[in-house]
């Protein structure tokens, strides 16, 4: 377990593909699905995305896109066509597979703390050229879409969650992108080790000792190195880190203050809550409170859950 393994932990497509018969020029798709995260895949043809602002991008066949959310975007064969042509859509939603441009389209509800952390590394739009030659994906989507078997969704909704992670992979590793430091971090023979066993124990009472005894150093080398690549010392991008986990939880229905505590590394929930009100600026109870009030639709208090 990493730190990419766990942001994306979870995060599913609820996916469709737009074929020929709604993408018949001129054409111009609203996504309207309110999603942190819309992974939109050319299996043939090439078109536009426009975003709120007016920015827009070419996405050719064998390109992914990738649009931060949840405001609307198009997508379309002509970034200057009129409004009129706009036609609202839903990932919800499927059309054949008989024309020439055919759109892989796949929203990301991205519920939860830890998922949200990726999208705050993230721009509001990218794209990233197929460098690895998935044309063979491309026709066998198509060749499921086409032969409309039983389960043919799920199918299409799993090689989304696939495309996904691919692709943000990709994305961080390539030169333009401002990757985050975590990122960069997982390569590092000192710190990666180090990441890796924190995410997958963050319930151990981890000390330098410890943590350094897994990077194999000493404490001062592994303190200098994990400073220099992350900005912080490393109990404390763990106390951070239990803290995000500790948001979800508190979400999580029949959990208590003392469950919660213990599944993140606190003996009690005494502790606890003193290190989760340091982090978060609010009791676990006011937060549990707050992310209950934003669920049932009352968004005064959004801005604070973050």
């Amino acid at each position: 377990m990493d730190p990419f393994d766990d942001l994306l932990r979870g995060v599913r497509a609820n996916g469709a593909v737009f074929g020929g018969s709604v993408l018949s020029p001129p054409w111009a798709l609203r996504f309207t699905d309110d999603a942190f995260l819309t992974l939109c895949a050319p299996l043939r043809g090439e078109g536009w995305i426009v975003l709120a602002d007016g920015t827009s991008r070419h996405v050719a066949q064998g390109e992914v896109a990738i649009v931060r959310g949840p405001e609307p975007f198009v997508f379309t064969d002509d970034p200057g066509a009129p409004d009129g042509l706009v036609r609202e859509v839903s990932c919800s939603g499927a059309g054949g597979v008989d024309g020439s441009t055919v759109l892989m389209a796949g929203a990301y509800r991205v519920p939860g703390e830890v998922p949200r952390r990726l999208l705050r590394v993230l721009p509001p739009l990218l794209v990233v050229p197929d460098e690895h030659d998935c044309s063979a994906m491309r026709t066998y989507l198509e060749a499921q879409l086409a032969a409309g078997l039983p389960g043919r969704q799920i199918v299409v909704d799993r090689l989304l969650d696939w495309l996904l992670v691919c692709t943000l992979r990709d994305w961080f590793d390539r030169p333009e992108a401002a990757s985050p430091a975590w990122y960069r971090a997982l390569g590092d023979e000192v710190v990666g080790p180090v990441l890796r066993a924190l995410h997958e124990a963050p319930d151990r009472p981890w000390t330098l000792v410890s943590l350094a005894a897994v990077a194999g150093v000493s404490r001062s080398t592994l303190a200098k190195r994990f400073h220099e690549l992350l900005g912080e010392p490393p109990l404390a991008y763990l106390t951070e880190w239990r803290m995000t986990l500790a948001a979800d939880l508190l979400g999580e229905p029949g959990t208590t203050l003392a469950s919660v505590a213990r599944r993140v590394g606190y003996a009690d929930p005494f502790g606890f809550s003193a290190a989760f009100k340091r982090v978060r600026g609010m009791s676990p109870s006011e937060y549990r409170d707050g992310a209950a009030r934003q669920a049932a639709g009352r968004p005064d208090f959004a801005g604070r859950i973050g």
